[in-house]
């Protein structure tokens, strides 16, 4: 005779179903935290190298309108917008304290005599500024070649004029900072040493704006004489790499620093 089986171990239907409404709901949960600590360990990412970058371009924006005008002939400007484009900014100074004075007047085309000057620190396809103290007036070149032994600097391309004897060759550093805005996802300050071609120095920049402080203390958004600036005022926007989508359902972080660069050298 067999006994009647009064209960059994196992699960319900129902209870079968509970648990794996139950385990969908903490799954879920724990994945949605997942993704929101994701996006924003991303975001923090974007926001400290748009952070960088901002910081980055400023602090060498000021250090090279700091040294604009140190020791060029009054033939060139210490600084100037560049074709007029609010978003960029030509400096020049002079790159080391050698400057070669001319044994011999020169021609147009062929070699500059700097007979009884010190060659060392130049070197050939350097380019270079050469200045007349009469006339105050010059022209930058590009050296072929530099021969040390004769002490004389070879130029292939013609000069536009003749230079007479006891004019000056010298470095003169001329650097463009300039905005590139044909990527529109991802502005770049750009950077061009003399005729060089321009190269990506910070990423993701989206505005660059000057404005400067006369001697009289007015402030204008382009001076008339160089010679009467004494300060410059520098706004640079930054903004992050990619956007934010708690921001407006997708925005851009932004960042705005603002610095001010008292000129030593272009003032009078």
């Amino acid at each position: 005779m067999f006994s009647k089986i009064k209960s059994t171990a196992g699960m319900t239907m129902v209870e079968l179903l509970i648990a794996l409404l139950l385990t969908g709901i903490i799954s879920a949960a724990m994945f949605k935290i997942y993704i929101n600590q994701h996006q924003a360990w991303i975001q923090q990412g974007n926001v400290i190298e748009m952070q960088q970058n901002a910081r980055a371009a400023m602090d060498e924006l000021s250090r090279q309108l700091r040294m604009a005008g140190y020791g060029i002939p009054p033939s060139l400007q210490p600084f100037q917008a560049y074709n007029g484009d609010p978003d960029s900014i030509m400096i020049q100074y002079r790159g080391n304290d050698n400057v070669a004075t001319l044994a011999a007047a020169s021609v147009p085309s062929g070699s500059i005599d700097l007979t009884g000057s010190d060659l060392s620190h130049y070197c050939s396809s350097q380019e270079m500024y050469i200045f007349n103290p009469v006339t105050e007036t010059g022209e930058y070149f590009i050296a072929s070649s530099v021969d040390s032994a004769s002490q004389k600097i070879l130029h292939s391309a013609p000069l536009s004029a003749a230079y007479p004897a006891g004019s000056q060759v010298m470095e003169v550093a001329r650097i463009l900072y300039r905005l590139d805005k044909s990527d529109s996802a991802h502005p770049m300050l750009t950077v061009r040493f003399g005729n060089g071609s321009a190269n990506d120095y910070a990423e993701d920049i989206s505005d660059l704006q000057m404005n400067y402080k006369l001697k009289n203390g007015v402030v204008v958004d382009e001076p008339v004489l160089i010679g009467d600036v004494r300060q410059i005022a520098i706004t640079l926007t930054a903004r992050s790499s990619t956007v934010d989508p708690d921001i407006n359902g997708g925005q851009y972080r932004s960042r705005v620093l603002h610095s001010r660069v008292y000129m030593r050298n272009s003032g009078t």
